[in-house]
């Protein structure tokens, strides 16, 4: 990553995030396979992040060292401008597939997708080769690979020459198989950890309603679907008076400066 992207990166409690609208994230994704001469993370911060990641060091250095760390939380959106004021918007991770998947089918390069089961894996290749034509899927796994069978996988993604490839382990294993691997893969510029994603566009888990989306309530509609979930989404109040609470510090220290 340049040092130019880096040094613009805000940090969060105790994740970052690049501050950047959607348009821009393509932007520099655009210019990792244009000029890149190696793999490219593209990971999302959110505030689920911020606890998950401080607990694992290695993980906290991976993220430290993306390349892209997407705003995909509307809490890190928030928080980033509450704190710095930041020209930011959310991009979802479940969303900016679309957008590198057009920029692909359009200035013609090659995708691979790996994880999820084989079936969701399959029915996502044909929804996405349906929505986009012209998009050349250079291939795809399932993410059943053992680590005996993982060489040869590493050999299918380089023999297909793709220079995108969406991991679907979920995180922390889609991270940590990044860094593991990054350096065999030998065509691909991008990686971009997708989580679930592959789920939603095979059909088995529904994406909230637009309107949700569009009033910043995806949350609340995979709460109220789903509310296994509580245990996940009890960290948003928690993250979010962290978030005051460090802007509250903020402003009294300016205030002692003055």
């Amino acid at each position: 990553m340049s040092v130019s992207f880096r040094k613009n990166r805000l940090q969060v409690l105790d994740i970052w995030v690049d501050p950047l609208t959607r348009r821009e994230a393509i932007r520099r994704v655009r210019s990792f396979l244009e000029q890149g001469t190696r793999p490219h993370a593209v990971f999302a911060s959110n505030p689920e992040k911020n606890f998950s990641v401080t607990k694992d060091p290695e993980l906290h250095r991976i993220f430290s060292e993306a390349d892209l760390l997407l705003p995909d939380g509307i809490g890190m959106v928030l928080a980033a401008k509450l704190l710095y004021n930041a020209n930011i918007e959310r991009v979802p991770g479940a969303e900016f597939i679309y957008d590198i998947c057009c920029l692909a089918e359009n200035e013609g390069y090659r995708v691979f997708l790996y994880g999820a089961s084989e079936e969701v894996n399959r029915k996502s290749a044909e929804v996405l080769a349906k929505r986009y034509p012209r998009l050349l899927i250079a291939g795809r796994a399932n993410g059943y690979v053992s680590e005996a069978e993982m060489p040869r996988l590493i050999e299918r993604i380089n023999e297909s020459r793709a220079d995108i490839l969406f991991v679907a382990l979920g995180s922390p294993k889609q991270e940590k198989w990044f860094v593991e691997h990054k350096d065999a893969l030998e065509h691909v510029r991008v990686v971009q950890g997708i989580g679930g994603t592959l789920d939603t566009i095979g059909g088995t888990v529904k994406r909230a309603p637009e309107i949700w989306r569009k009033f910043w309530a995806e949350w609340l509609y995979r709460l109220l679907s789903e509310p296994k979930r509580i245990k996940r989404q009890r960290i948003l109040p928690i993250f979010a008076f962290m978030v005051f609470q460090a802007k509250a510090g903020n402003m009294i220290g300016l205030g002692r400066q003055n």
